[in-house]
Order: C-alpha cells, then sequence, then structure tokens
C-alpha cells in the first residue's frame, strides 16, 4: 500500500507543480482583477463538480457496489451510460441557459461582466463530460490496482492551461479568459485519451464492450442509492469553496482570486497527503472489510493514519509560519502587486486551520464508506455546511475575505467530530501507540524548526 501511496504522491506533486506554474503565470499575466474574477467564477463550476467526481463521491460510491456485483462487465457499463447521460444532459442546460446560470453563479457581477462570463461559464462547463469519463476509468484501474495513470494525468490539464497562457500572453485580457477556458477542454480530452490507453491495456476496454453486448441485467439501485449521499459526504471543501466564491461577488475586485489563489495553496498539502493517501487506501479497506478481514482494514488504517497525520502537521506550521512568503515567492510579479501578496497570505492563514479536520476527515470518511455508511456520512457533511453557510454570514462583514476563508475552516472542525464520533472515540483511540506518540512529538518539533529556519531564508532571500 505504501509503494501506491508513493506513486500517487509523486503524480500529484508532478501535476501540482505544473499548477503553481500556471498559477504563478495567470497572476503575472492577469493579476487579481475583475477578468481572473470572471475566470475563476467560470471554471469553479464545472471544477465543483470535478472535485466531487474525480475526488471521491463517484468512486466511494461506485467501488462497494462493483465489487458486490455479480455481473460486472454489465454492472460496470450500466453506470456509465447512466451517469453520462445526466452529465451530458445537464451540460446542454448550463449551455442553453448559460445567461440564466451566470446571473446566479456571479450575481454580485453587473451586467457587463456576467455578459463576458456567460460564454465561459458554458464552455467550461464540458469539462465535467471529459472528467467523468476519466473518473469512471480512474475507478476501475484504482480497483485493479493501478493509480499512475490517473495521478500523472492531471497535469495534462496544467500543461493545456500553461499552453493557452502562453498563446495569448500579449492579447487583451478578455481574450486571455477566453484561450483558457479553451485550454480547460484540450487538457480534458487529453485526459481523457491517456486513460483509454491505459483502460485497453489493462483489459477494462474489453470488460465495458462484454458488459454492452451482454444479455445478463444487473441491478444498479444500490450504486444509485449511495450517490447522492456520497456526492454530499464528499465534497464539503468544494461546495464551501463554491460559496465562498459566490459570496465574494459583494466585496471588492480581487476578492475571488484572493480566495482562489489562496486555496490553490491550500490545496497542495491536501492533495498531496489527503487525497493521495485517502485513494489508496479506500480500494484496499474496501476489500478487506467485504473479505471480512477486519483486522487487517484496522492495521491498514493505522499506518495510513499516522503517515498522513506528520505531514500535515509539518505542512500546517510551514504554511503559518510563512505564509507570506510563500505567496511572495510564487505570486507576486507582474500584476500581482505587493497588496495582493498580504491580502492572499491572510486567506491562507484563515483555509490552513481547517488543513487538519479537512484532511483526517478524508480518512476516516473512507473507512465510513467502505462499510456503507454513505446517509451518515451525507448528514454530517449537511450540518457541517450549515456551520460554514452561517459563519460565512456572520464573519463576512467584519472579516470580508478572511471570514469566507475561517468560516470554511469551522466548517471543517465541525465534520472531522462528527466524522470520528461515528467511527468510534475508542476506535481511534487504538491508533495512538506509545512509539507512534513519541514520534509525532518528535515530527511536531522538527516541523516547527524547519519552518522558522525557512522563514528566515526567505526574509533573506
Amino acid at each position: 500500500m505504501l509503494k501506491s501511496i508513493i506513486i500517487n504522491f509523486l503524480g500529484i506533486f508532478n501535476s501540482r507543480i505544473l499548477g503553481f506554474i500556471r498559477d504563478l503565470l495567470s497572476a503575472y499575466i492577469l493579476g487579481a482583477n475583475i477578468y481572473s474574477d470572471i475566470f475563476f467564477v467560470a471554471f469553479k463550476f464545472p471544477n465543483l463538480f470535478r472535485r466531487i467526481f474525480a475526488e471521491g463521491a463517484f468512486e466511494q460510491s461506485f467501488l462497494p457496489s462493483f465489487a458486490k456485483s455479480t455481473y460486472k462487465p454489465v454492472f460496470a457499463f450500466k453506470v456509465f451510460i447512466f451517469m453520462f447521460a445526466i452529465i451530458l444532459i445537464l451540460s446542454l442546460i448550463v449551455t442553453i441557459f448559460s445567461h440564466q446560470i451566470t446571473n446566479i453563479l456571479a450575481y454580485g457581477f453587473n451586467s457587463y461582466e456576467k455578459k463576458l462570463a456567460a460564454p465561459l461559464v458554458a464552455i467550461n462547463f464540458w469539462y465535467l463530460d471529459l472528467i467523468f469519463i476519466v473518473a469512471f476509468l480512474a475507478s476501475l484501474l484504482r480497483y485493479k490496482k493501478h493509480f499512475a495513470t490517473s495521478a500523472f494525468s492531471t497535469a495534462l490539464l496544467n500543461i493545456s492551461f500553461i499552453g493557452a497562457l502562453l498563446l495569448a500572453m500579449n492579447k487583451p485580457k478578455e481574450e486571455i479568459i477566453f484561450y483558457m477556458s479553451i485550454g480547460v477542454i484540450i487538457g480534458g480530452i487529453a485526459q481523457v485519451i491517456v486513460h483509454l490507453i491505459a483502460s485497453k491495456k489493462y483489459g477494462i476496454l474489453k470488460l465495458l464492450y462484454i458488459g454492452a453486448k451482454s444479455k445478463k441485467n444487473a441491478d444498479i439501485t444500490i450504486f444509485k442509492k449511495h450517490f447522492l449521499p456520497s456526492v454530499l459526504g464528499n465534497s464539503t471543501a468544494q461546495i464551501s469553496a463554491f460559496i465562498d466564491t459566490w459570496l465574494a461577488t459583494f466585496l471588492s475586485a480581487g476578492s475571488i482570486s484572493y480566495l482562489y489563489y489562496a486555496n490553490r495553496l491550500f490545496q497542495l498539502p491536501f492533495a498531496l497527503f489527503a487525497i493521495a493517501t485517502s485513494t489508496v487506501l479506500f480500494p484496499h479497506i474496501t476489500k478487506a472489510i467485504e473479505l471480512k478481514k477486519y483486522k487487517e482494514a484496522e492495521e491498514k488504517m493505522k499506518k495510513a493514519f499516522w503517515f498522513l497525520f506528520y505531514f500535515l502537521i509539518l505542512a500546517f506550521i510551514f504554511a503559518v509560519i510563512n505564509s507570506k512568503e510563500i505567496v511572495k515567492l510564487l505570486f507576486q510579479r507582474g500584476a500581482f502587486s505587493y497588496k495582493d501578496t498580504i491580502e492572499t497570505s491572510y486567506v491562507l492563514i484563515m483555509y490552513m486551520i481547517g488543513l487538519i479536520p479537512f484532511g483526517l476527515n478524508k480518512l476516516f470518511s473512507s473507512y465510513l464508506y467502505a462499510t456503507h455508511k454513505h446517509l451518515k456520512s451525507a448528514k454530517f457533511s449537511a450540518i457541517s455546511l450549515i456551520v460554514n453557510i452561517i459563519f460565512s454570514i456572520i464573519l463576512i462583514y467584519p472579516l470580508k475575505v478572511l471570514g469566507l476563508a475561517l468560516a470554511t475552516s469551522l466548517g471543517g472542525i465541525v465534520l472531522f467530530y462528527l466524522t470520528l464520533k461515528e467511527y468510534g472515540f475508542n476506535n481511534f483511540l487504538k491508533l495512538f501507540e506509545k512509539k507512534y506518540v513519541f514520534i509525532f512529538i518528535g515530527v511536531i518539533i522538527l516541523s516547527i524548526v524547519i519552518s522558522i529556519t525557512f522563514k528566515y531564508i526567505f526574509h533573506l532571500l
């Protein structure tokens, strides 16, 4: 399992490095203004669904049902057709009613800004169709214990983004954000192609072909029953970020961009450690529980927990101490000013408060899904979301954009508490062995020393 986590980690790390190059170019060319705000609103809508499909909800409702199904080829094919038809219809609706939907997504924009954003919303949303194909094939590849393709292919979106930015560098900002939207679609197509190649190699395309030709029937009712709870249970952070973006349209220009850049920095440790670990853990514990090997599942949980906890602690301390220096090093050039750096660094600190609870919740919620507690997880996420919305409304006036990020973190703390309570506090305490506790203390001390050292180095630069 550790080997798979490392492969997943390296793939995500590679993608995130390219993502930061993309964001660096975006900050340099566009800065933090109304044009960057318009693009981020247009991209946030399909990106919300991408996070839901590609990073949990689909796989966590599909794989347990797939593992139990008698006619796996038929089951997989029927699920694909059912889901793709829904997404295709949704994409057509967004395209036809893009102006009306943009009025809702960017309610605080003026009429010119909404008019500029509407076609971009329609273009970007088609990325969802492409990424569902990727998520579906990736789930089956992971079931066969192949993680590399999915982990490394995410870099293709960033490469496409970078190419679009370089081509449009000297053009008017209205054209630049159009080029970026086309880059999103090209990146999605590239991801589909590499997954089709891997699926052919691992026999998945053959499995789907057999399912399409077979006259046998497979019941997908269990999948349907679990999918919607999985969507809500797995997407609290993404829905929170989406709500933040919507509320930020009522604040001063640049606020959406501050949220975007800070959230991108937050997503680096979250993706590298929490998503990489839980993605690998989930199919392992699903199979172990299905075979009634509960001791094996608990042992895998213990190893994954400590691996994740150490790195989240280190990332939290490092990011909070060096927030301004990190933003300055990555983004402060071209159209991205010192004021933008300060604002983004403060937002980053507010987001980082939720890193450990959101990260650990990703791990423990995987166990809930593996034991078919989808509705419980959905209930916890709904409560967390309500808490987030209440605090967003309370904090937006005194703290402005900082209040939105802090409200997201507070919602994450509530979510983690509820998930841990369901997992069982006694079961949680079993994870703490003496040798791990001593190592944990050492990691905290080491993290603080490393963070202060890097802060000093940044200061010299």
